[in-house]
Order: structure tokens, then C-alpha cells, then sequence
């Protein structure tokens, strides 16, 4: 068939169109962002000094003048701890369209800031709900198991205690001394994890962190916040939110966040005032 100049130029215009269309969608999916869901876990990123989260959607860096999403990772972050600068460790649930990687993804770790994630152990099976790195150790709490464990390579784990718990702190200066929010409130180990006795003295606490020696800091499902200076024995109430929380981190004595389902939280004051530090 031949065509005369106007039908070439036709059928170019219709192919340039057509790319068009093809590019314009496929843009349209690379742009497609579901934003950050629900927190499950904070940190400070010691390389930045910046918050970070581990959400339902991803890693996102979190400042005063808004969110910024860390890599293009899009999936379910559970488990969520800073090990040092740019190094994190982090476990939960790859995305919908992901049909390669197991539903657990066990423990995974990333050492360039959250822009890359490495399986490290346990792939398939644990889905820690719970994680904290310190003593070299790392600490987490399975929900898949409801167990408590324990690994000092990240690789080879020690299965402790059995039970429903929602969070999971250890001590500063024991690497043996674990505290864990069950039920009933508080239940400290002094081996590791294997066996636990509740605190009778403490408040139903939902998420505990132990930033310093003695000192730690709770807060219940109603938003109230506690803390205890002699290692979680007596407690006192500090200030309290409107909103249950959905993750907590202290980093000192003063420097405490919330997050909830409508914001972030920030106090400079060991949790008697909170400001807005992001509303979603």
C-alpha cells in the first residue's frame, strides 16, 4: 500500500497519540502512592538525627515540614529498629502484587538509610510485631509463634516465652533483663526472655521503651503516658492523647513520640506536653 503525505503524516500523529497514552499511564502507575497507612514503628536515624517510621506502606522520614517517603519499597514494615546510622532492621508483609516473597518476610535489614531491604533469617515464618537492637543482641517478638526471641547474630535464635504481648523492651545495662506489655500490663525476665512475672505495681501499659538505666516510659491504650525511675517498679502519669497509640519511642529522658491514627507526636519535656509534630 502506498500512502500519500498526508496519510503519513496520519498514521504518525496516531502512533505519536498512542505512545502517549502508553506513557501517560505507565506515569500514572509509577505515581500511584498509597501513602503512609498506619505506624507501626519509630526510630531516629543517627546519620540524619530524623525520625523515621516503619508503616503499613513503606519507610517514611518524618519532619516538622512533612512526610517523605524513604526507597520505593511499598509494603507492610511491622517490626521497626535503628541499629545505627543508615542500618535498620525491620520485619512484616510484602504488597499485594509481590507474589515472590513469602508472606512472612522474617527478619530484613537495610544499610543504606531504607532505600534497599536484604533478607537476613527466618523468611517465611516469623513476622516480628516487636524488634529492638541493643547489647549487639537482637530482641523480637514473634506474633505468628506469640514467642519471644532472642539472636546475637540476627541469624541463629533462641525461642523464649510464650504469650500474647504488644511490645517488647530491654534493659540499657542488662542484656538479660527484658520488659514485655501483656494483658495484664507489664511482665519483666531477668534470663533472656525465657520466663516472665508481671509487674503487679505497674499500669496496663500498651508500648514501653527503656531509654535510660532506671528509667522507662509506657503509655496505655487510652493515650496516657507513664513513667518509672526505678527500672518499671512504681510508675507515674505524665501527660496524656486524645487518640490510642499505634507506636512509641523514648530516646531519653525528655524526647518522647506517639504516633496515633491522626498524627505524630512530639515531647521535649518527658511527656507532659505533646505537640503535633505531622497530622496525616
Amino acid at each position: 500500500m502506498i500512502l500519500g503525505r498526508r496519510g503519513a503524516l496520519a498514521l504518525a500523529a496516531a502512533a505519536l497519540a498512542g505512545l502517549a497514552g502508553c506513557s501517560s499511564e505507565q506515569e500514572q502507575e509509577r505515581e500511584f502512592d498509597p501513602g503512609i497507612g498506619h505506624i507501626h514503628g519509630l526510630g531516629i536515624n543517627p546519620a540524619d538525627g530524623e525520625l523515621y517510621a516503619g508503616t503499613h506502606y513503606g519507610i517514611f522520614r518524618i519532619t516538622e515540614s512533612g512526610v517523605v517517603r524513604v526507597g520505593d519499597v511499598i509494603q507492610d514494615f511491622m517490626g521497626f529498629a535503628v541499629v545505627g546510622p543508615d542500618h535498620f532492621l525491620a520485619s512484616g508483609h510484602p504488597s499485594p502484587d509481590d507474589t515472590e516473597q513469602p508472606i512472612n518476610l522474617g527478619l530484613i535489614e537495610s544499610t543504606d538509610g531504607g532505600a534497599s531491604w536484604e533478607t537476613v533469617s527466618l523468611s517465611g515464618s516469623a513476622d516480628f510485631h516487636a524488634l529492638e537492637f541493643k547489647h549487639g543482641n537482637v530482641y523480637g517478638y514473634d506474633s505468628t509463634n506469640q514467642q519471644v526471641m532472642v539472636s546475637e547474630d540476627k541469624v541463629t535464635w533462641t525461642g523464649g516465652a510464650r504469650f500474647p504481648a504488644s511490645d517488647l523492651a530491654v534493659s540499657p545495662v542488662d542484656p538479660a533483663e527484658l520488659i514485655a506489655t501483656v494483658q495484664r500490663g507489664p511482665a519483666r525476665s531477668t534470663d533472656r526472655g525465657r520466663v516472665f512475672e508481671v509487674i503487679d505495681t505497674a499500669p496496663a501499659l500498651t508500648l514501653i521503651d527503656w531509654p535510660r538505666e532506671n528509667q522507662l516510659f509506657g503509655i496505655d491504650e487510652d493515650g496516657t503516658l507513664y513513667r518509672s525511675r526505678d527500672g518499671g517498679d512504681t510508675w507515674e502519669a505524665r501527660g496524656s492523647l486524645d487518640d490510642p497509640p499505634h507506636a512509641f519511642l523514648a530516646t531519653d529522658e525528655r524526647h518522647v513520640y506517639v504516633a496515633t491514627a491522626r498524627a505524630v507526636y512530639q515531647s521535649s519535656d518527658g511527656g507532659t506536653t505533646f505537640s503535633e509534630l505531622y497530622e496525616f
